[in-house]
C-alpha cells in the first residue's frame, strides 16, 4: 500500500510542532516519538528514506517524515496483536485485513491532528502513491472499506461511531 510518488514534497511533514501533536495523540497507545536529526537514517524504517520507523513502542521521525507515514506506522503498532507488538522491529508484518485496518485507522486519527484532518490525509495518501482498488484513498474509504471498519470494531480499536477507543488490539 506504500510507494513513493515522483514528487512527494507536497505532503504534510512532521515538523517539531506536529511531532509534539503526534506525541500527545499517540500517548494513550504507549507510543513514544523519537526525533531523528535530518542528516541521519531513520531507525526501524521499513521503506527507508524519510518514512517513519518503528522499533518496539518507539516511532522514529525526522522533520521531513510525512505525517501519513507516522500515522500509518502507528496504526500498525495499534492494530497488531500483543505478541508481535512485543517483538516489533522495523517490519510490522500483518495480513491483508490488518493492513486495511491500519489505513482506515490512520485516516480516522488524522481528524485528531490540527491542520491534518481526514481530507488532507486522503489527499496525502494519494500524492504519496498508496494504491487502492477504486483508484483513490477517498473512493476506498467511502465505498470499499466496510471490512476494514468492521475489523477495527471487532478488535475494539474503534467504536460503532468510528471513534478511536484509544486502546491497542488485545488479541
Amino acid at each position: 500500500m506504500h510507494a513513493v510518488s515522483e514528487d512527494p514534497t507536497n505532503v504534510l511533514n512532521c515538523d517539531p510542532k506536529r511531532q509534539q501533536q503526534l506525541s500527545t495523540l499517540l500517548k494513550p497507545y504507549g507510543i513514544n516519538i523519537e526525533h531523528v536529526t535530518d542528516d541521519q537514517n531513520i531507525p526501524g524504517s521499513f521503506f527507508g528514506e524519510r518514512e517513519a520507523g518503528l522499533i518496539g513502542n518507539k516511532l522514529y521521525l525526522r522533520h521531513d517524515t510525512p505525517v501519513h507515514s507516522a500515522l500509518h506506522e502507528s496504526g500498525h503498532y495499534i492494530c497488531m496483536d500483543p505478541i508481535r507488538r512485543g517483538e516489533l522491529d522495523t517490519n510490522a508484518e500483518g495480513d491483508y485485513d490488518e493492513e486495511n485496518g491500519v489505513c482506515y485507522l490512520q485516516i480516522l486519527l488524522a481528524d485528531h491532528l490540527p491542520e491534518m484532518g481526514k481530507e488532507r490525509m486522503l489527499t496525502d495518501m494519494d500524492s504519496w502513491g498508496y494504491t487502492f482498488r477504486l483508484g483513490s484513498a477517498k473512493a476506498w474509504f467511502e465505498q470499499d472499506s466496510e471490512d476494514a471498519k468492521h475489523w477495527l470494531i471487532n478488535h475494539n480499536i474503534i467504536d460503532d461511531q468510528q471513534l478511536p477507543t484509544w486502546q491497542n488490539r488485545k488479541n
